[in-house]
């Protein structure tokens, strides 16, 4: 499971209320069933962490070092296009000597196609995916690897199946919403650009505050506040993918070499582009670092590698570091956000914000 070990990439769903105290019995009644059960179309179902056979779900199989490890199984049986393709066209071949003709018609052709499929489709082996999710009991929050929309749908109404309630993903706006009571589709988009006025801009609060935290990490010499007094190590790196759903060109992506220092980085931010992607790194000291590829519009983490953590550990003891670095890096995020927040959400701050924003912009390197 991707929790286990490497990065991880995943989002986070902010929920209602804990899951319940019976929460296995509930997972347990909707576990995936055998797999010689599985027909045509999709068969969906819980299986354990340990592995994507493991169905038998109890409190003792799905918790794993305090954390619920699960899994949505998907099991679909498929027949692979170039044997069906070929198996398709050997009948054809067969039917047109046997008719005496050079060609099929569409219908006839049809019909041999779905008979070819009833055919093979039982002796076809289930293809197996899975969409894992780990969830500390207690909280109002899970980590789930549903990164595309599609994933994200089955999961959410897999989970309401189950549970009786969902959850909602962690976007800029749910999150303004949670941490703020203030919802962000309110708020008209901002011009970072001296030279494009504010109306022409459309609202984009991921984008704001990915552009506004690599503001504040380069004016502040990589050093960021956190709201407990420690300082935050924060760089922001390429590739870099600015957007700006205005005249001419929509996205710029800049790779290689130093994007982040290019006359092309400048040239987007002045035309009214924001930082839309990127790659950050939190560093509260030299062995607590955190490094992921970000997506400001869903807030969609990419290839998140936690801290090394202690070498000599056992496989439960390594699991639960990891889970505690994953709600460490939680707790960076949410603070960096809550304090764009609050500069968002007050107009005269937000408008020095701005201003400052302006300023860094056109100081930025103009010439190679």
């Amino acid at each position: 499971m991707p929790f286990e070990s490497g990065s991880v990439s995943f989002r986070m769903m902010e929920l209602p209320r804990a899951f319940p105290k019976n929460f296995a019995e509930k997972f347990a009644a909707n576990a995936a069933g055998p797999l010689d059960a599985v027909g045509e179309g999709q068969q969906r179902g819980w299986v354990t962490g340990r592995h994507l056979l493991d169905a038998h779900i109890t409190e003792e199989s799905a918790l794993h070092a305090g954390w619920v490890r699960l899994a949505l199984r998907q099991a679909e049986r498929k027949v692979p296009a170039a044997l069906l393709k070929a198996e398709c066209r050997m009948e054809e071949l067969a039917a047109m000597a046997a008719e005496g003709k050079a060609y099929l018609k569409a219908k006839q052709r049809a019909e041999i196609r779905q008979s070819v499929m009833e055919r093979l489709l039982p002796n076809m082996p289930p293809q197996l995916k899975a969409i894992p999710f780990v969830y500390m009991p207690g909280a109002a929050h899970l980590y789930v690897t549903a990164l595309p929309v599609s994933q994200l749908d089955v999961f959410s109404a897999a989970l309401v199946l189950t549970l009786g309630f969902g959850g909602s993903p962690a976007t800029p706006e749910t999150l303004g919403e949670t941490l703020k009571k203030a919802d962000l589709r309110d708020f008209a988009g901002t011009s970072f650009s001296p030279e494009m006025e504010g109306e022409a801009m459309e609202a984009a609060p991921g984008r704001e505050f990915l552009t506004w935290l690599w503001f504040k990490a380069e004016t502040q010499n990589g050093r960021v506040a956190l709201a407990e007094g420690r300082e935050l190590g924060v760089l922001v790196e390429g590739p870099l993918t600015f957007t700006h759903e205005g005249n001419g060109a929509h996205v710029s992506v800049l790779k290689k070499g130093a994007p982040e220092n290019s006359i092309e980085a400048k040239t987007s931010l002045l035309s009214g582009k924001k930082l839309k992607e990127a790659k950050i790194t939190f560093a509260l000291d030299e062995q607590n670092t955190w490094s992921f590829g970000f997506e400001a519009d869903q807030f969609l983490i990419r290839g998140l590698k936690l801290p090394q953590g202690e070498s000599q550990l056992d496989a439960i003891s390594r699991f639960q570091e990891r889970m505690i670095f994953l709600e460490q890096w939680r707790e960076i995020f949410l603070d960096l956000f809550g304090a764009f927040l609050q500069a968002r959400t007050d107009s005269k701050k937000w408008k020095s914000a701005t201003a400052d924003i302006r300023a860094w912009i056109q100081g930025r390197p103009g010439r190679r």
